[in-house]
Order: structure tokens, then sequence, then C-alpha cells
């Protein structure tokens, strides 16, 4: 088999081709938002909403109407009531995270365990990349393109909002109301990865692909550049190994970005670890010689 059959052949099927076409949408938004995300530090908010999704979904199974709508109405609900039990009370945000998406993804568990049904809502924790219909696909693709045209046209107002709060206050901007527009994408993004790699995994993809870029990148600009473009690639690639490997697609997909982290965390040539020992030994040697050549002239 020649290298371009390995290419080709998974794209003879449909469920391939809408797998890798949903997969790589889901990755950019994902990987754009996780800019913003891992340069607030809102990982743990990800993790949030991501879970407390759950519930939303199941919900909309029993009424009959689209996962989406429950998701995303479960996303905001998630959000206010975090909102709420900060505000409210004495509980910090991170314990209000904790309290609230834990509670709201075993509510969901608990829908599943009870609910009769012929669909496997399983694949709503896991993911179920290869059986996402034309239907999913637009679903998706609606959503994606939502919070991608906000992310783009809203980026400098967020962008100022994630570096300087005070400052965009400042000049008229309301730092509330970004916040709330953040969180707001997250819950729609959230719910167009979670039929790609599910809830448990959706979280991966909405921390890894900035995570990665901000070690390779100082420049805010540039990481909306590298980490779509490499979630992108990873996803491409577990795809591809998930179907000649016959493995778990989102969990290959989610392992590839995971590497592709590990990779950049050793070798970034600014941030990674290997350059960083590289440099201070290189300092070291260049100190020591510069203290050897002064000590020199001034014994002769």
């Amino acid at each position: 088999m020649t290298p371009l059959d390995w290419l080709l052949e998974p794209l003879s099927y449909d469920f391939m081709t809408r797998a890798l076409v949903t997969t790589v949408i889901a990755a950019v938004v994902c990987a754009l938002l996780s800019c913003w995300l891992v340069l607030i530090g809102w990982s743990l908010m990800g993790d949030a909403v991501s879970h407390a999704v759950l519930p939303g979904v199941v919900i909309a199974y029993i009424l009959g109407v689209p996962f989406a709508i429950g998701a995303v109405v479960f996303g905001f609900l998630a959000v206010g009531m975090i909102g709420l039990v900060r505000g409210t009370s004495r509980v910090k945000e991170d314990a209000a995270i904790g309290i609230v998406f834990t509670t709201l993804f075993a509510l969901g568990l608990v829908l599943i365990s009870v609910t009769p049904s012929q669909t496997d809502l399983n694949h709503i924790i896991f993911g179920n990349i290869l059986g996402v219909s034309r239907t999913d696909l637009v679903q998706i693709a609606i959503l994606a393109t939502v919070a991608l045209v906000t992310l783009v046209f809203k980026r400098r107002d967020l962008t100022l909002y994630a570096f300087d709060p005070t400052h965009a206050h400042a000049i008229g901007l309301s730092p509330r109301f970004l916040g709330a527009l953040l969180l707001g994408l997250l819950a729609l993004t959230a719910v167009a990865a979670l039929q790609v790699v599910g809830v448990v995994l959706v979280v991966a993809m909405l921390i890894i692909p900035g995570a990665t870029a901000y070690l390779l990148t100082d420049r805010f600009g540039r990481m909306l550049v590298i980490a779509p473009a490499l979630s992108s690639l990873c996803s491409v690639v577990g795809i591809y190994i998930s179907y000649w490997v016959d493995a778990s697609p989102g969990g290959l997909v989610v392992l590839t970005q995971g590497c592709a982290f590990a990779l950049v965390y050793l070798i970034s040539p600014k941030h990674g670890l290997l350059s960083k020992k590289v440099g201070a030994r290189r300092y070291r040697r260049d100190t020591a010689r510069r203290r050897e050549d002064q000590v020199g002239p001034a014994e002769t």
C-alpha cells in the first residue's frame, strides 16, 4: 500500500469524511477560544461548562428536541449559577465552579441511568465522531460559526479585557459584559465540540491548543494563528490513526494534542524545558569565561 492509499482510503467512506470535517471545525473554534481561556486563567471554567451541559443534552433527548438546545441552556445556566454562588456568598470562585459543575454532571449521569433509550446516551460522555450525521454536522457548523465570527469581531475588546480589565473599563468597555460574552461563547463552543469528543474530553480541546501556542510565542496575535492550525493538524492525525489502528477517535485526537504539547513543552525555542536548561548552561559557561578573561589581565 502506497502512502497515497493510506491518505485516500479513509476518505472513501462518508462517515470518515464527516468525522474529519466535524472534528476540524470543532478544533478550530475550541483552539481560538482556548487562547483567551489560558490567558485569563479560566481553564477550570472550561472544565465546568463542558461537564455541566450533560443534563441539558439528556433532557433535550427526553423532550425530542435537538441536543444543542438543551446543552446551550444548561451551559448558560451553569455560568449563571457559578456567578450567583460566587457573588452572594463567601465561597470563592474555584469552589463555586467545583460545586456547580460536579452537581450538574452528577445530575446528567443520574438522568442517563433512569432514561429508557434506544440511543446510547453514553456517547454524550465519551463522544461519537464516527456517528456524526449530516444534521449533526450542520448543527455543529452553525454553532461554531456563531462563536468564531463573534470571537473574530470582538477579538480586540476581549484581548484588552484579558490583559487589563481596568483599562478596558477606563476607555468605556464593560468588563462585566465582556466576561459574560466570553462565558457565553464558551458554552456554545462546548456544545459544538460535545459530539466530537464527548463531555469528558471537551475540556482538553479547550485548554491544550492555547497552552501549546502560549509556549511557542509571546505575541497573542500569533497565538490565534498557531493554536487553531496546530489543533486542526492534530485532529486530522488523530482521526487517521484511529482509522488504521481501530481505536477511539476522540481519545486519539486529544492524545495527539497532548503529545504535541509535551513536545513543545520540551523543545520550544524560548520556553521549552530543554531550551531553558541549555540556555542556563550556556549562560553559566559564558559568565565563567568572562570572569576568567577579567582575572587574566588583572594578574598580568
